[in-house]
This record gives structure tokens, C-alpha cells and sequence, in this order.
């Protein structure tokens, strides 16, 4: 894999736009009234984005990052300072030898 990323196609983000949208009118009805038709018009256009966002593959956008480094460091004092202590105690983890996760392996780290 070259590198991850989010980007995302430009379909993908007209679909987005059009469900936020749609969530916008349908807040924006309940703060002025609430003008119940103007909600279910709001309420309509999320639903057709969604079908829109079906036709269009949209989940097939996701990306998988590439695996990275991620140095958990468990311990905090009082005033936020990071001790030395890292996952595993003394035996476990340490500064010079971080985990690498891969997040096909273990998705969650």
C-alpha cells in the first residue's frame, strides 16, 4: 500500500453534502417552529442522499491506513506530566522498541 488516506470520491462528498444538507433544513424547521413540513421536507432529503449514497458505492470509499506506530503511554501525574511507564510495566513496551500495529491483524490497536 503507497499510503492511506480519506480522500474520498467527488460523489461520494455530493452525497454527503446533500444528507447534511437535508439534516440542516430539518434542524433548522424544529429551531423556528416547529414547521413540521419543513422538518419531513429536511427529514426527505437525508433519505434520498442515502439512496443516492447507495447507488454510488459510497462505502466502498473506505481506506485502510497503512500500519503505524502508536507508543501508549498509560501513566499521567496529577498535573499531566507523561511518566516513563509505558503498556506492560517494566518488562513490557519501552521508548526504543514502540508496538507496530496493523490494523488488518488487530483493527482496534
Amino acid at each position: 500500500m503507497s499510503g492511506g488516506s480519506h480522500a474520498g470520491r467527488p460523489s461520494s462528498w455530493l452525497v454527503v453534502a446533500i444528507i447534511f444538507i437535508g439534516f440542516s433544513v430539518g434542524g433548522v424547521a424544529l429551531v423556528i417552529g416547529p414547521a413540521w413540513w419543513l422538518f419531513w421536507v429536511g427529514a426527505a432529503i437525508v433519505v434520498a442522499g442515502g439512496v443516492l449514497g447507495l447507488a454510488v458505492g459510497i462505502f466502498s470509499d473506505v481506506v485502510v491506513d497503512e500500519p503505524r506506530v502508536i507508543p501508549e503511554i498509560v501513566d499521567y501525574s496529577l498535573l499531566g506530566k507523561q511518566g516513563a511507564q509505558r503498556r506492560g510495566g517494566r518488562l513490557g513496551e519501552t521508548d526504543d522498541k514502540p508496538t507496530r500495529t496493523d490494523t488488518q491483524d488487530t483493527p482496534h490497536g
